[in-house]
């Protein structure tokens, strides 16, 4: 019998990625869903069981429905529960339904939105601006006065650095709340630790350079404070991410960096 062939690095590698905990979402989905069970439990953040269950659930719905359409071949429903707990965390509204139309629009927007295989805005934030915008007066973002205690702060840190260590991605979070402190001399809200740790430092929609991101965040930082200082615009760090987000193409231009991905994909269009 011939012996087994020895097993090459891309094999190896692709083990490696095999494992679950290898995927720097499954570390995002625990951090998130522990952050809203906590939620439900001890510290009441406004988050209500209903609403946050439609927006999970029609995120996981419009990714199903997106991937027959695109004809991806497969389904993952890791990125639309991640969406669809953020939403939940971050989105109030008067209606229910305005949190599943937030799942579908932040999904849809996944699929549409792209350029160059990449992602233009973060889905979650992109909703919740969409539908400030369409819908004013009944919509508005968590107050985040939840986070204003030590502990709790600590808490989200904590998870945070699991999540950012695993995505590569602690240095844009660490570098826009460093400009935002030193703008507004405070870290105290809770929105903002969750904007921080799981908004701003989406892997696939911020830039693929180190470089790239320190000018990324330190730009988010800079015209959120200008939004919320000389326009009192209250919703001004979701607006500025948006408003700036497309300078993560021109930023991967300039300063070309190996390409983020969750895993090797099994589908050509299957990362989205």
């Amino acid at each position: 019998m011939m012996p087994a062939p020895i097993a090459t690095a891309a094999a190896l590698r692709r083990r490696l990625t095999a494992r679950p905990w290898a995927d720097a979402r499954h570390f995002q989905i625990a951090a998130l869903a522990s952050l809203l069970a906590f939620n439900f439990a001890c510290l009441d953040f406004g988050a209500r069981p209903l609403n946050s269950a439609l927006a999970i659930a029609s995120a996981l719905a419009a990714q199903a429905l997106c991937s027959w359409a695109w004809r991806l071949g497969t389904i993952d429903l890791r990125s639309p529960l991640i969406t669809g707990l953020s939403l939940s965390l971050l989105l109030r509204a008067d209606e229910p339904w305005i949190h599943a139309a937030a799942g579908a629009v932040a999904i849809l927007s996944k699929f549409v939105l792209r350029l160059e295989g990449k992602h233009i805005w973060n889905p979650a934030g992109l909703a919740i601006v969409a539908l400030l915008l369409c819908v004013p007066g009944h919509v508005w973002i968590s107050p985040g006065q939840w986070g204003a205690s030590v502990w709790f702060a600590a808490l989200v840190a904590g998870l945070a650095f699991v999540v950012l260590n695993a995505a590569r991605r602690a240095d844009i979070a660490l570098w826009f709340l460093a400009a935002h402190a030193i703008l507004l001399h405070q870290l105290q809200s809770g929105s903002l630790l969750i904007f921080a740790f799981f908004m701003i430092s989406d892997p696939r929609t911020t830039p693929d350079s180190r470089l790239g991101r320190l000018m990324f965040g330190v730009a988010v930082a800079l015209l959120a404070h200008w939004l919320a200082f000389f326009w009192q615009m209250r919703p001004a760090l979701y607006v500025a991410l948006i408003a700036l987000s497309p300078l993560t193409l021109l930023f991967d231009r300039i300063f070309p960096a190996e390409r983020f991905a969750w895993t090797a994909p099994a589908h050509p269009g299957a990362a989205r």
